[in-house]
């Protein structure tokens, strides 16, 4: 799964009220032909992203290639269960990362249109919010 290797803070405020508004930067395709594209905004695991990730290279059988777009920089913590407040902040439990509404996710060349299309309707279902196919003619 993916992770920072270093951070200066180890841990970091959630950043809840970041999910409104349409993202700026990394809303077009950059590398390859087709990608997946976000519709809601939400936040992503490390899980969540590793899971889509591996639909994908498993729907296409190795072929191709495959950009993944964002990474969890966020470290998210938990406090263990029935603890009395106070006490301090948690330990972290993973790293997750805001996606804003029109962020590219992944992205995929090399491929049949219909392949790629179908390995990123995959990939999109194992997502916490609803994304879209789009490619280059899209745009």
């Amino acid at each position: 799964m993916l992770e920072p290797q270093k951070l200066k803070y180890r841990k970091q405020h959630r950043r809840r009220g970041a999910f409104g508004g349409i993202a700026t930067r990394g809303h077009r395709l950059a590398f390859g032909s087709i990608g997946l594209k976000a519709i809601t905004s939400g936040e992503l695991t490390a899980r969540q992203l590793e899971a889509a990730r591996r639909a994908m290279t498993h729907a296409v059988a190795r072929g191709g290639k495959i950009w993944v777009r964002v990474f969890p920089h966020n470290p998210v913590t938990k406090k263990a269960a029935e603890v009395p407040m106070g006490a301090g902040k948690g330990s972290v439990e993973y790293f997750a990362t805001m996606i804003k509404r029109g962020v590219i996710l992944f992205e995929m060349d090399g491929l049949p249109e219909a392949t790629a299309r179908e390995a990123l309707r995959l990939a999109g279902h194992k997502l916490p919010f609803k994304t879209r196919v789009i490619t280059r003619s899209l745009i």
